[in-house]
């Protein structure tokens, strides 16, 4: 590593820990991620039980030592399904904002910064694909490609592109013009050059608390989509899943079958709602002056 990459890096986690210093809902934020992140990497090598499978003789039980969250129907442990079900759930979500964060910024820069024809056609395409209730046109989308982890990242990245497609348009239509930009123009700079390493991100922070929005957003869909049914199949762990079949045993009394993953995607929205401000401030060029 060069010295300017090293000089690079500390300034960054120099900067990460000010802000964190600086803003405490920050720091808890980051614990809660750094929680779910540890749960999907290592949650299915540390579970207690496999998650699939079914103990006739305990299904049901309530919470307890041995079941810290009790059984399902069938006997399965709910705390290893819940646990495992954060890796799943947590790679859609990330996987469809990735992607719509690319598509949408991409388009944005162009139609924002070269305008004409281009801003017009994209405006109408997103205009058309806003028009419709947007779980619904994700419900369309997955009842007609099929019910796979891969259609509901393409669906729910889809109905995401035009906020960060209208958000990167905006930001960039109103800097094309600024001095910095003509001064870069006039210093040799290629207008592409000047778009992505000039414009584009100085529209960063803004899209940095969209990105956080739109994971926890994901995180619901996803578990939206499995709740109705068109989400992922069962036996599959997964928080939508698991709060479906559940809610057909709280008038019983079996409290424990939707509480908690409920609980845990509650949680895991909680914590990308929260992330907004700190990610808007780790990548704020005028934050690390």
């Amino acid at each position: 590593m060069t010295a300017t990459a090293t000089s690079a890096t500390e300034s960054f986690r120099a900067h990460a820990l000010h802000v964190m210093r600086e803003n405490p809902v920050t720091l808890v934020a980051f614990a809660m991620l750094a929680f779910f992140l540890s749960c999907a990497v290592f949650g299915p090598l540390l579970v207690p039980y496999d998650p699939l499978a079914s103990e006739a003789a305990n299904a049901l039980s309530p919470p307890s030592a041995a079941h810290w969250f009790g059984t399902d129907s069938l006997g399965r442990d709910v705390f290893s399904r819940v646990i495992v079900a954060t890796r799943l759930d947590l790679t859609i979500s990330v996987a469809a904002v990735t992607l719509s964060f690319l598509v949408g910024s991409l388009l944005g820069a162009v139609a924002g910064y070269w305008g004409g024809w281009l801003d017009a056609v994209l405006n109408r395409v997103l205009d058309t694909i806003m028009a419709f209730p947007l779980f619904v046109l994700a419900m369309g989308i997955v009842a007609a490609l099929g019910n796979t982890v891969e259609n509901i990242v393409y669906a729910t990245a889809l109905i995401n592109i035009p906020f960060y497609a209208r958000l990167v348009r905006a930001e960039v239509n109103i800097r094309r013009e600024a001095g910095f930009v003509l001064a870069a123009k006039l210093a040799g700079n290629t207008d592409l050059r000047v778009l992505a390493l000039h414009i584009f991100p100085n529209a960063l922070p803004p899209m940095m608390v969209q990105v956080s929005l739109n994971l926890g957003w994901a995180i619901l869909n996803a578990a939206g989509l499995s709740f109705i049914g068109l989400g992922v199949r069962p036996p599959t762990a997964e928080w939508g899943i698991m709060v479906a079949e559940g809610a057909n045993f709280i008038v019983s009394g079996e409290w424990w079958l939707a509480l908690f993953p409920g609980l845990w995607l509650m949680l895991a929205v909680f914590t990308f709602n929260l992330l907004g401000d700190g990610l808007r401030d780790l990548v704020d060029p005028r934050q690390r002056t």
